[in-house]
């Protein structure tokens, strides 16, 4: 698959600039989000933004650097596969870092929901890309589907981890303002 390197990865070009543009174009909106939350009256702190505002921001550039990483014309799957495997440990290393960040941070007690998208999908989807980074250093084809749902998941993470955001903050914004009146 050495010399088929380019062509294997240039069939998946549409894929990743439709998501990577979309991680790109998601992190811009929730910096619009953050300074919505900045100028609220609601109670936050940075520990709860270094928890579950953050790790958002992260997902989506992960999956657009991802993205710029298998869109580059490589010769041989194995040069591409060490960047995605170094991604892949420093994600699973983020992914314990935020846990240990839920974990302090006293703003706001984390629901199962937030459990399993803000540490277990994560640290999943970091563990599978890593796997995914060996398959391609061994030219396996399957890996790059791996590779390939990996950003899926990581996209969809991030857009879930903003909407749950989007709809605290709403609700909680609703009863700040109910008890005001």
């Amino acid at each position: 698959m050495e010399t088929s390197a380019h062509l294997a990865l240039s069939q998946w070009e549409s894929f990743y600039v439709i998501v990577g543009s979309s991680a790109g174009g998601l992190t811009g909106l929730w910096f619009v989000v953050i300074t919505l939350v900045a100028d609220s009256s609601l109670p936050r702190t940075p520990e709860s933004t270094n928890a579950f505002g953050t790790p958002n921001v992260a997902h989506f550039a992960a999956v657009l650097v991802l993205s710029a990483i298998l869109s580059a014309p490589w010769q041989r799957l194995k040069d591409p596969a060490h960047l995605v495997g170094l991604m892949a440990v420093i994600g699973v290393v983020y992914v314990l870092i935020v846990t240990r960040r839920m974990l302090r941070q006293s703003g706001y007690k984390p629901v199962l929901e937030d459990w399993v998208f803000h540490m277990v999908g994560p640290f999943l989807a970091y563990v599978s890309l890593f796997v995914g980074a060996a398959g391609m250093s061994h030219d396996q084809g399957w890996a790059l589907f791996l590779v390939g749902a990996v950003a899926l998941v990581q996209l969809c993470i991030g857009i879930h981890n903003a909407w749950d955001t989007v709809t605290y903050i709403v609700s909680e914004r609703r009863k700040v303002e109910g008890d005001s009146k």
